[in-house]
């Protein structure tokens, strides 16, 4: 353990000496006081064990523990099964460092090549990366793939997550790729403006599916109305619902992006997760991140290294087409055990049961006077209802162990999960029928 000890005083001396400084004070001069913490911080005395524990868990009671969850927008609450974790936390699998030395890394190396091969056969597209940091990330990276010196503009509709949006822009910036937003119609893309948005600098088409409302889109119109007019199609998908939706390579998508946060990761105040993303073979090369590849060692013995890296990417980073050279690996390793324990059978039966109790949900709900579908149309497991007062339904779920639906004006987005009974879906309408009673 000698490289994580701290310097002696006679390497800080020559340190400091070296720079020309005498103290560390000097080193930090130009760093703002009001950033700093004070030196009583710096000098506190340690905590024992016990301390440290009783610490830690008088943090931890001021969690609230929730029976029933019916939020998602983007962090999903499903049934994690035991086994799953259990693996994941092996210490060979938490202590896997960055597998730049392929002959001492095989095995994260295998890992990550099983995790793409299941997104690859999840999503029906060619090549997937070693994944990103989350949905969002992945969303902006694709369009960036997407550009070209003549099309430098991404088309996003207006009904995709926010986060991915801003995110989206935020790249935009440093790429010198243009953000158009399509608007929105109730609660979907609206085609007909689309149509009017496809001029010859588009290079980029994203569309989430399902979007933001719950809502599933037409994702063949508006990808045949991109595909026309030669654009690149960007399918943000809820990996979940690929169990009963079709996949990418049958909707004509170029690239298939989203998070693997609903396979066996929890939702743990919104991270880590980890963006998936997968293309066809045309794109391949423009994938960034890391992908990993199979080969044959000297021997002729199967074996796995990392494969089309862009030197770009580490070394000349300003030239870069993406500067991510990294990926959540554990948290794709715990997405891969989650669906190879599940198998095709098992993730096609958890989205089936949110589909049913999403819907059971929501015609519950829209029997209370008040409480109305905010938009017509097939759902997965989240939609959005009007409401009277949605602080006073968050409030009012909340003193009973239940998380609400999240607010919006107006109303509410609403998410159930198989982890919902029927018997709690039952007492989340009542109570939601009591408070638009009284207001």
């Amino acid at each position: 353990m000698s490289q994580y000890t701290p310097h002696t005083q006679t390497e800080t001396r020559d340190m400091l000496a070296a720079l020309g400084l005498a103290s560390a004070d000097e080193l930090f001069a130009d760093v703002p006081q009001s950033v700093r913490l004070p030196k009583e911080a710096l000098t506190h005395a340690g905590l024992t064990q016990m301390e440290t524990l009783q610490a830690i868990e008088s943090l931890a009671a001021q969690n609230k523990q929730y029976t029933l969850t019916l939020r998602g927008a983007g962090c999903y609450d499903h049934f994690i099964p035991p086994i799953v974790p259990q693996l994941a936390n092996k210490k060979e699998f938490l202590s896997a460092y960055t597998p730049y030395q392929a002959e001492l890394s095989q095995g994260i190396l295998q890992s990550i090549f099983e995790y793409q091969t299941l997104i690859c056969e999840l999503t029906g597209m060619d090549v997937s990366n070693a994944g990103v940091y989350d949905f969002a990330t992945a969303a902006a990276e694709s369009a960036v793939m997407c550009r070209d010196r003549k099309r430098t503009v991404a088309l996003v509709s207006a009904t995709a997550h926010p986060d991915a949006l801003a995110v989206m822009q935020t790249y935009g910036f440093g790429t010198g790729t243009e953000v158009r937003v399509v608007p929105c119609k109730n609660g979907h893309t609206d085609l007909d403006a689309l149509q009017t948005m496809l001029t010859d600098d588009a290079a980029s088409l994203y569309i989430q599916q399902p979007n933001y409302f719950g809502m599933l889109e037409d994702v063949p119109a508006l990808f045949g109305a991109a595909k026309a007019a030669g654009v690149k199609c960007i399918l943000g998908a809820n990996p979940m619902t690929l169990a009963l939706l079709p996949d990418g390579k049958t909707l004509g998508a170029d690239i298939v992006c989203g998070d693997m946060q609903p396979f066996g990761l929890p939702m743990a105040f919104g991270g880590p997760h980890a963006g998936f993303m997968t293309c066809t073979q045309a794109l391949m090369r423009r994938l960034p991140g890391r992908i990993v590849g199979q080969t044959a060692d000297a021997q002729g013995r199967r074996a796995f290294v990392l494969t089309l890296q862009a030197r770009e990417q580490h070394i000349r980073r300003e030239k870069a087409a993406s500067n991510i050279c990294t990926n959540h690996a554990h948290s794709t390793l715990t997405a891969s055990i989650y669906l190879t324990y599940m198998g095709l059978r098992g993730i096609t039966a958890v989205a089936e049961s949110c589909v049913s109790k999403a819907h059971y949900f929501a015609d519950a709900l829209c029997k209370t006077d008040g409480v109305s579908l905010r938009y017509r149309g097939e759902f997965f497991h989240e939609f959005v209802t009007d409401l009277p007062d949605p602080a006073a339904v968050e409030a009012a779920l909340d003193t009973q162990g239940i998380l609400s639906g999240l607010p919006v004006e107006g109303g509410m987005l609403w998410c159930v999960t198989e982890k919902a009974s029927k018997a709690q879906l039952d007492s989340a309408v009542k109570l939601v029928g009591e408070v638009c009673a009284h207001v």
